[in-house]
């Protein structure tokens, strides 16, 4: 066995609007994927695909509306949704530092904290021990950190930090939500690099939501890419990001920025729509904008197909194989 989570169908409905004007929007719409013991899974897409709620999901910040979640520890044994948290479970880094800690407050109170709620150690020796081992694996040390206020860092460094508590608890699967959308290009490297130092000296599995598929590329062993709710490609990051199949994939791809200034406005999608009118679209959610759209792809919702070992949800893909069988 060698899963670390499993989502099997995930579901999330809201129900938004007034009284007498509600209406639903299914911000995750049948989800399914896995994660492997050691590896970075990447949820790529722009602003509003449904990533971050996918992963509130998986912290149980939010409850699926249907479908099913499996959790294993890094030793095999299943846990329970309450173990989530726990020392052999999830921890989580977000989008910015500076939100996740309190600006009046020091920020190693926020280690003791942790180390205190999960009884890890035992005396303030211990505990400024593990403090400093955390830190150093994300490139500080306690006492550069001891008695100083959020203020005092970059925002490269209170996100390293924030990786470091988390590292506190020993957890099976790490959850970065956005971690370097927040911080200055010149270090966005070193913290995808430390995800990669933590997948492969302390066999961790990340969970890395992006909507940059050059860090996604450079750190991510599988990607799936969502849009408004639905995984519409799924499968080996460099296979995904360098012959993508779905027309959104290769949006996305496209909107990487290169060098070349002939290619830089060849667009082959349109502008894009409301958010709201996209997600309450029957068929395919990306049919608006699709240079590809059928008149079927308006009406239907396209089919889950595997395409040369690739997950795709698009009705393209779905006549060519029809062709290729008869």
């Amino acid at each position: 066995m060698d899963k670390i989570l499993e989502l099997e169908n995930i579901t999330k409905v809201f129900h938004l609007g007034s009284l007498l004007s509600r209406f639903r929007i299914t911000a995750v719409n049948q989800v399914s994927f896995q994660v492997r013991c050691a590896e970075i899974f990447g949820l790529a897409g722009e602003s509003g695909c449904g990533k971050t709620t996918v992963a509130r999901i998986i912290l149980g910040f939010e409850e699926p509306t249907s479908g099913k979640i499996t959790y294993w520890r890094k030793d095999g044994a299943q846990v329970t949704r309450r173990d989530v948290w726990g020392t052999t479970g999830t921890q989580a880094v977000f989008q910015n530092p500076f939100e996740t800690f309190n600006p009046l407050r020091q920020v190693d109170q926020y280690f003791f904290e942790t180390l205190h709620n999960f009884r890890l150690t035992r005396g303030q020796e211990e505990a400024r021990g593990r403090m400093d081992e955390a830190l150093r694996t994300v490139g500080l040390s306690y006492p550069e950190v001891a008695g100083r206020y959020p203020s005092e860092f970059s925002g490269g460094q209170l996100q390293r930090i924030s990786i470091a508590r988390a590292l506190l608890t020993n957890p099976s699967l790490l959850i970065a939500d956005e971690p370097v959308s927040m911080v200055d290009a010149s270090i966005r490297m070193s913290i995808v690099n430390l995800f990669r130092k933590l997948k492969e000296e302390r066999r961790m599995s990340v969970i890395y939501i992006t909507h940059d598929l050059a860090t996604a590329y450079y750190v991510c062993d599988r990607i799936a890419i969502m849009f408004r709710g639905n995984i519409v490609e799924m499968g080996k990051a460099e296979e995904i990001l360098m012959r993508p199949r779905h027309p959104y994939t290769e949006l996305l791809r496209e909107s990487i920025p290169e060098a070349n200034p002939k290619r830089r406005w060849q667009r082959k999608t349109g502008i894009a729509e409301l958010e709201q009118e996209e997600y309450l679209r029957a068929g395919c959610k990306f049919a608006g904008r699709c240079p590809h759209a059928m008149d079927k792809c308006k009406r239907e919702v396209p089919p889950d197909l595997q395409v040369e070992g690739v997950f795709l949800k698009c009705f393209l893909y779905s006549s060519k194989i029809s062709k290729e069988e008869s």
